[in-house]
């Protein structure tokens, strides 16, 4: 696409996967910034889901990616389908389309090694676009982190989108077979063709689905941890990881709490001159502030300041997309962040499971613990 760098030119994007980031997140936002994107094709492996959203936007219908791909008629794709993204991504990358993909990249590194025009693809953490996530790297400068502690308390999904009547994809079992089958081939790259279910549903739901934020936030404050040492699964589930950063320690905490009242996630981050935490609310609440406490001395005084800011963190995701689809701005995670938590997921699963484990997952925490 050759457009005047800077210039703001709606792009015509396509959209893969119609699930709950569509409807509740991408669909209305898209919507808001019709000066950034124009939605010309979507696409769902549900012939419902996509000709009611078809007929809602104006935009072409497809039951299959690779048909859409294949029609053309777009620069670039916005990829929110479910399971492994490394097939679409890879074929929308081959035919010249920028790509902004939702976390997870991929389930394994062997899906990642086949990407091309690497710089054309953006991974999608919107807590990294987060004002408040902003502010707070500001913040914290150029000081060495001493601790970073996240806590994450997660409720049934049915209860966090009560508010928003989505309609979920209800796809037919021919459909939806094929992208099962590839999902079981990468995980078996990651994991081992043996490894148990358990163990490969907590690695893409729980490590790569949703703590995958938290690890994307340590990047961003601290860079990818330099050792994962401990990791425990107990019944819920519940995951707690911990190790050395490059200048202090991490510890993560997630638990799947199905009656808890609200979605709570708690990031602090402890530095020689101050903290910074952070609380986020559920990721389904738009243009809910994230709130940020700053504490810091000035003289005998402790100083806290705190900052809300109601600026969607989705929505200056998109504008980053834009910019860089128009003027080939890098993203705050591309390929390399991208793969950096890939690696990360596949240590903590291999620390938590030992020898159950076995593929690229058993060979990342071999190597790491040489």
């Amino acid at each position: 696409m050759q457009l005047t760098p800077g210039a703001e030119v709606p792009v015509n994007v396509a959209i893969a996967g119609l699930g709950v980031a569509a409807q509740v997140m991408y669909l209305p936002l898209l919507a808001r910034r019709p000066e950034l994107f124009r939605v010309t094709a979507v696409c769902d492996l549900d012939p419902e889901q996509v000709g009611r959203v078809a007929r809602r936007t104006g935009a072409r219908p497809f039951s299959d990616p690779h048909a859409m791909l294949d029609a053309g008629g777009f620069d670039a794709l916005i990829v929110l389908t479910a399971g492994t993204h490394g097939g679409i991504v890879a074929a929308a990358l081959a035919a010249g389309h920028a790509v902004l993909c939702e976390k997870p990249l991929a389930y394994s590194r062997a899906e990642v090694s086949a990407l091309q025009n690497r710089d054309r693809l953006m991974v999608g953490y919107m807590k990294q676009y987060d004002p408040a996530v902003r502010r707070a790297a500001a913040l914290l400068g150029g000081h060495a982190v001493r601790h970073l502690d996240v806590t994450v308390l997660h409720p049934a999904g049915e209860a966090q989108l009560a508010f928003a009547r989505v309609r979920p994809s209800r796809p037919g079992p021919q459909a939806l077979e094929p992208w099962l089958r590839a999902d079981e081939r990468a995980l078996d790259a990651a994991l081992g063709p043996a490894s148990p279910a358990p163990w490969r549903s907590l690695y893409a739901n729980v490590v790569l689905g949703s703590l995958c934020h938290d690890l994307a936030l340590m990047r961003t404050f601290s860079g990818p941890p330099a050792t994962v040492e401990h990791a425990a699964v107990w019944d819920g589930p519940s995951v707690e990881v911990s190790g050395a950063l490059e200048h202090g320690r991490y510890g993560l905490r997630w638990h799947y709490l199905p009656g808890h009242p609200a979605y709570r996630e708690t990031v602090a981050v402890h530095h020689e001159e101050g903290s910074l935490e952070l609380v986020f609310p559920s990721p389904y609440l738009m243009n809910a502030p994230t709130v940020l406490t700053a504490a810091s001395r000035s003289g005998t005084t402790e100083v806290r300041a705190a900052h809300l800011d109601v600026t969607e963190a989705f929505e200056l995701q998109l504008e980053a997309f834009h910019a860089l689809v128009t003027e080939g701005a890098p993203p705050l995670t591309g390929l390399d962040g991208a793969l950096a938590d890939i690696v990360t997921a596949q240590r903590i699963i291999a620390a938590a499971a030992g020898d159950a484990i076995g593929g690229e997952a058993n060979e990342a925490h071999q190597s790491h613990d040489a």
